[in-house]
């Protein structure tokens, strides 16, 4: 591994661990709570706090770095995605599943340059898991190496995707329509964990075969991006093109077989870009 991405990685799990203990000590605690674009799109002080805290570490380490994340967006900061080299952060993946005290919750961070992402650490710290990826470098679960299932076969997949925080009836009418066709298709079973990031990360171990979602943004998909293909995944846009951080869709599979099966069976949504 390069030195330089070698220190980027060290630096990035500590600041991930202090997070991770940050959300540990306000998991069972009493939260308060805010809405930001629908009255299930939901943001804590531990998101805001922890995000803070995240970016202001690796600023001071890193002062010539761009930094993208969830709250400073959502709180109004103009993020622009340039070839600078640029963590994108999201503080508490599942931030639902923190208010209920559900322990699928995952600190997120990618780094990126010149657009492309380098590298990704996805802490879950209620379980404590660490997924660990750099370009080139492999992927890993606690310091052991993981990979996809290279499942083929739709019918014999176990899948995951989400319903999202959108409540625009044309949007979950859609998104039932795809569970619909995927179950009729004959599909093990699919689930919803609350987190993309952690869903990503559920392929990339081998023990779901391929996730799916629309309306997600940047800083879920950018850490979980890079481990899925450091294990072996398949990473593209829904309909089955390239994949696009800014598109706010992802489909991830544990081989091409599998996706292109996937995507087939998927009424696409049109969405805003990042």
């Amino acid at each position: 591994m390069d030195a330089e991405i070698a220190d980027y990685l060290k630096t990035g799990v500590e600041v991930a661990r202090t997070a991770g203990k940050e959300i540990n000590g306000a998991f069972l605690e009493e939260k308060r709570i805010e809405c930001k674009s629908s009255a299930v799109d939901l943001v804590t002080e531990t998101d805001k706090h922890v995000e803070d805290l995240i970016i202001s570490t690796l600023k001071k380490k890193y002062p010539t770095h761009s930094f993208i994340g969830e709250e400073s967006t959502a709180a109004g900061k103009h993020c622009e995605w340039t070839d600078n080299p640029t963590w994108i952060i999201d503080p508490v993946d599942g931030t639902t599943n923190f208010v209920h005290s559900f322990p699928y919750v995952a600190v997120s961070i990618g780094l990126t340059i010149n657009r492309q992402i380098v590298l990704g650490i996805v802490y879950i710290p209620v379980l404590d898991d660490l997924y660990t990826a750099t370009k080139g470098g492999g992927a890993f679960l606690n310091g052991k190496k993981i990979q996809v299932s290279c499942q083929e076969d739709l019918k014999q997949s176990l899948l995951l995707s989400e319903v999202g925080s959108s409540r625009m009836e044309s949007e979950v009418t859609i998104k039932m329509k795809n569970y619909q066709a995927l179950v009729l298709a004959g599909v093990h079973g699919l689930r919803s964990i609350g987190s993309a990031a952690v869903s990503m990360c559920l392929v990339a171990k081998g023990c779901n075969d391929a996730y799916y979602e629309y309306g997600i943004h940047s800083w879920d998909m950018a850490a979980g991006a890079v481990i899925v293909l450091e294990a072996g995944g398949v990473l593209l846009d829904t309909t089955g093109g390239p994949f696009d951080l800014l598109s706010r869709r992802v489909l991830v599979a544990s081989s091409r077989k599998l996706a292109d099966s996937v995507s087939s069976h998927l009424t696409h949504l049109e969405l805003p870009r990042d």
